[in-house]
Parts: C-alpha cells; sequence; structure tokens
C-alpha cells in the first residue's frame, strides 16, 4: 500500500493492523484537498465542481495561457513579462484557487518531483520517525514523498519497488526487510537511485546508512555483565538480517572479553515485532529456567517479553534483567523503564535523506553540510551513478558507493539488577 505524504503531509495512522490491508491493495494517493472556487460564472470563471484551469487564470487575467504559465512559474523576467502583469496574473491565480497540475508539470520537465520511501512497518515508532525525517528532509527541497508499508514481507517490498517505479518516481529510499536485496540492486543499475538504510546488506554496491550495531550491542551487554549476569536469554530479530547479525555479534564480543561463552540455543525468535518477542520469551523460560537476563534486539519484542514475564509472575530486574534496542515513546511511563541502546533515529533519516539528494545532483541544506565527516565511514556522499557507471565487476562498483554508521547512545534505567542467588 502507497500513500502520498507530499506538500500536504497526511498523518499516519501507526496504531492501523496491516493485516487489514490486502497485499495485492490498489496504490492509494492522497493528494492535498481540492475545493472548487466560489465564483460567479462567466469567461475566466471555472465550472462548480470542477477544477480552476490555466485557461480559467488567462481569461480573468486578459493574457495568453502561455503568458499566465510563465508568470506564475517564476518565468516572467526570462520572457520579458512586466512585474505589473506577473502580479496581476498571481492576484488572479490566488483569488481564483488555482493550482497548478502536478502531471502537467511533470510531463513538461520530465520529472516528477516524487521520492519512494518503503518501511516495513509504519506502526513501528522507529519506522514512522524515519519516514518523517526524510518526509521533511525533501520536501524542503521540493519533493514529495509516495510512502509504502511492506509488512515485514519481501514479496510485498518487491512490489511495492514495481508500483512505485510504475508512478515515476526520481528516487527510492528502502528501509528494507532485510533478507535479499537482489530487488534493489537492479533497479539501482537501471538508473534509478536507490539508498538503503537500517536494515543494510553486506557486501552489496548500493549506498547504505545504519547505526553502529555491533559497538552499540557490546555496550548494552556490558551493563548485563558488569551485574554478574551470564545466563542471557537473546531475542533475536530477523536472522538473516545484517542487524540482527551484528547485534550478536556484539552480544558475543561482551561474553567472550568477560570470558564465557553464549549457549546457541539461548537465542530465540526471528522477528522484530512485539509477538515474536512474546513467543520468544515463553520458549526460552521453558528451555532455560535458570535463565537471569533477556538481551533484545528491539524495543517492541522487549515489550512482548515484559508481557510474558507478567504472565509468569516475574517482575523486572527482581526476577529477570532486560536490555534491548531502541527507546520507546513512552519508556518513561513503563513500571519499569527499560535500558537501551538508543539509536539516533533523526540522524539516521538526515543522513539518509542526504545521501539520496546528492544521488538527485540536489545540495543537501546546510543541517546536513557535516554529514561526509561526522559518521564512522567518512565517506564522501556518493553522485548519483548512470547505467554505464553502474556496470562491471562488484568490486569495481563498489567504490562509487558507502556504507555510513551512525552512533548510539546507551541510556541506563532500572530495568537490569544483579540475579537472584
Amino acid at each position: 500500500m502507497l500513500t502520498h505524504v507530499g506538500f500536504h503531509r497526511q498523518a499516519v495512522d501507526a496504531c492501523r493492523d496491516p493485516r487489514n490491508t490486502r497485499a495485492d491493495d490498489a496504490l492509494v494517493m492522497k493528494p492535498p484537498n481540492h475545493r472548487a472556487p466560489d465564483t460567479p460564472q462567466g469567461s475566466g470563471s471555472a465550472t462548480p465542481g470542477h477544477p480552476v484551469t490555466l485557461k480559467n487564470v488567462a481569461d480573468r487575467a486578459g493574457v495568453s495561457v502561455s503568458t499566465a504559465s510563465r508568470a506564475l512559474n517564476g518565468q516572467a523576467r526570462k520572457y520579458r513579462i512586466s512585474p505589473t502583469t506577473e502580479k496581476a496574473v498571481r492576484k488572479v491565480a490566488a483569488d481564483l484557487g488555482f493550482q497548478a497540475s502536478q502531471v502537467a508539470r511533470s510531463l513538461r520537465l520530465k520529472r516528477s518531483g516524487l521520492i519512494g520511501v518503503i518501511v516495513p512497518d509504519i506502526s513501528n515508532p522507529f519506522f514512522a520517525s524515519i519516514a518523517r525525517e526524510v518526509s521533511l528532509g525533501v520536501e524542503a527541497h521540493g519533493f514529495s514523498v509516495l510512502l509504502g508499508d511492506s509488512r515485514e514481507e519481501t514479496e510485498i517490498e518487491q512490489r511495492l519497488v514495481d508500483q512505485l517505479r510504475a508512478k515515476q518516481v526520481e528516487a527510492l529510499l528502502v528501509c528494507p526487510v532485510g533478507v535479499v536485496p537482489d530487488h534493489l540492486v537492479k533497479l539501482d543499475r537501471s538508473g534509478l537511485p536507490v539508498v538503503v538504510a537500517d536494515r543494510v546488506f553486506d557486501g552489496i554496491e548500493l549506498p547504505s546508512v545504519t547505526s553502529d550495531n555491533r559497538t552499540a550491542a557490546r555496550a548494552v551487554a556490558d551493563v548485563l555483565i558488569e551485574q554478574g549476569h551470564r545466563k542471557i536469554g537473546v531475542l533475536s530479530g530477523v536472522r538473516d538480517s545484517l542487524p540482527a547479525k551484528t547485534r550478536l555479534q556484539g552480544l558475543n564480543d561482551a561474553a567472550r572479553h568477560a570470558g564465557f561463552h553464549l549457549d546457541p540455543s539461548s537465542l530465540a525468535g526471528n522477528a522484530f515485532t512485539e509477538q515474536s518477542g512474546y513467543e520468544a520469551t515463553l520458549e526460552l523460560l521453558d528451555r532455560h529456567p535458570e535463565m537471569t537476563a533477556i538481551f533484545s534486539m528491539c524495543t517492541p519484542a522487549a515489550i512482548g517479553a515484559m508481557r510474558a514475564l507478567a504472565e509468569r509472575g516475574m517482575a523486572i530486574p527482581s526476577d529477570m534483567s532486560i536490555v534491548a534496542f531502541d527507546d520507546h515513546p513512552f519508556a518513561e511511563l513503563m513500571k519499569t523503564p527499560l535500558t537501551v541502546s538508543v539509536q539516533d533515529i533523526p540522524r539516521l533519516g538526515q543522513l539518509a535523506t542526504a545521501v539520496l539528494l546528492k544521488r538527485l545532483n540536489v545540495k543537501p541544506s546546510d543541517d546536513f553540510s557535516s554529514v561526509s565527516s561526522t559518521e564512522s565511514s567518512g565517506h564522501e556522499l556518493p553522485p548519483r551513478s548512470t547505467p554505464s557507471e553502474m556496470r562491471g565487476t562488484p568490486s569495481e562498483r563498489q567504490s562509487s558507493t558507502s556504507l555510513w554508521k551512525v552512533p548510539t547512545t546507551l541510556l541506563q534505567r532500572s530495568s537490569v539488577a544483579a540475579p537472584r542467588q
């Protein structure tokens, strides 16, 4: 499902159950509301119930259609249209409530002014915030956003990519499901710029922006280990995704440094969702009753774990300590606020936007001026690649793209205590 969130962004219903929408829904466009002007009938007037046309404006202003068009498109000086005429045309357009046709403008300029954004779960505050940052960033440069929710399914993600391409988007920013990158690489090679954010892929030739997951995982795992925890259960996200792999690596790094190894059977779950966290926690409690702490790869899964622990009559942190990735908008209102590794969501969204705009040969705003030096890769933002530039071996293509890792922040709260003896 695609939603138009352009010049007049529509509020995202983050609480809507995505399962209520069929996977093969038609595109849903939400353009700005249009109200027919309340003007009398006659020359230069619109027919009630019909949009005001450029000809209506031209007739009312007493000029040709081409003159009206040039005056409204900021080309008056170029075509030697007098300031008086330009002002008169603009006043008439405003009085009539005229709004230029985006379709006509796209055909004329051979540009749609649209950016496609795909996220795996718009009800997740993390992805909703990423989408908002991207929308704000590209709108500042005159673009609108078409937003798609893949609902954590690669097949739907691939379908959304095809739909967005059919809508003639100028570029695509994807927070992918994180398992299969082939359709995104193929699209970028065709000449449509693609930027990947969050669940990036290892070794692909696409500009990618993510958090420094391995370092962050080690930092939050150290909080558990320093309190004496060794029997740690892990709530995994999508196991084949790079964030899940690198977060597990960070946890293992911390364990090895402390002189022990995690039991492979202490890993459960396979999705970044509350339900996965709930089911995986129950599974681990039955499999490892000696478990004293939980390492959750995302906050939704941690919330599911809290529900499972409550059902078993276990208190946090006296019976079970828990840490997680990401923060929750209402974390401070929880009975036991979670200790978390907080991803810098605004920075992730802004950096991804800057990379995308650079690929479109659009200069990012001053807010993004430091993106090439503050993140861990230190790479310059990549230019837009042409199809011919994308041919060659993977190693040759890799030189034109980069991976940016954004640092995280450790936020310690009250969800961790020493294990009960």
